[in-house]
């Protein structure tokens, strides 16, 4: 394994198996001989990455211990490397149950401010995601558009950190909507609670906004529900 991005590669390997449960919270990393021999790759790659682990939270170092995993509480659950690894992880049904419960928390209130706020423009981007889970061929096309229907709401809040929140958390969304979309009779109810939202932002109603994103999130938590019924 060569190259510059070398350490980003072995970060991304190695976070993922923390984050999955392979090194649980207080267990002693191999040393970088160890991980030079286990990845083929050069002990300053190693260093980089494990930089990169630390930055995180994940890690802690000292001299002659050697790295080891740290508690959870102490990860930085919001980087977005992070909450890819933790979407794929063994726990990822527990991991997004907790990211709609995010949702609950921020989206309402987000959406009302949107519904006062939103620019044309803004809104000419919430209805072309609306229309592009409207058109979609594959479900695929359909959760990357539901993520950017979404996405674009947070942003046309006005609110200054909705921006990077988005950011950060549209891998999770993503994931998260890949789970609950379906190709039946519920995606259909989905879309029309969606056009709901697109409505009352684009005739600017707050309080009729933030009352479609709750049902739509009611929704959702019964499509988890289902999901989590049937592993």
């Amino acid at each position: 394994m060569s190259g510059p991005s070398v350490h980003m590669s072995l970060a991304d390997d190695i976070g993922l198996r923390i984050v999955r449960g392979d090194y649980p919270p207080g267990t002693i990393l191999p040393n970088e001989a160890q991980w030079t021999e286990i990845f083929d790759v050069s002990r300053t790659a190693v260093r980089e990455a494990i930089k990169i682990l630390m930055a995180k939270g994940l890690l802690a170092s000292r001299p002659k211990i050697g790295s080891w995993v740290e508690p959870k509480e102490r990860w930085n659950l919001l980087d977005r490397d992070v909450l890819s690894w933790y979407a794929v992880s063994p726990d990822r049904l527990q991991f997004l149950k907790t990211v709609q419960e995010f949702r609950h928390i921020i989206e309402p209130e987000a959406t009302a401010l949107a519904a006062t706020r939103r620019s044309g423009e803004q809104m000419a981007e919430i209805s072309a995601a609306l229309r592009g889970m409207e058109q979609a061929t594959t479900l695929q096309i359909r959760t990357e558009a539901d993520t950017r229907f979404h996405l674009a709401i947070l942003s046309a809040s006005g609110n200054d950190l909705m921006v990077p929140l988005g950011a950060m958390i549209e891998s999770a969304l993503n994931h998260l909507f890949v789970l609950v979309t379906r190709d039946d009779s519920s995606s259909v109810h989905a879309l029309t609670l969606h056009a709901d939202i697109e409505k009352s932002i684009r005739l600017r109603r707050p309080n009729a906004a933030r009352n479609a994103v709750r049902r739509l999130l009611a929704n959702t938590d019964e499509l988890i529900a289902q999901s989590e019924r049937s592993v």
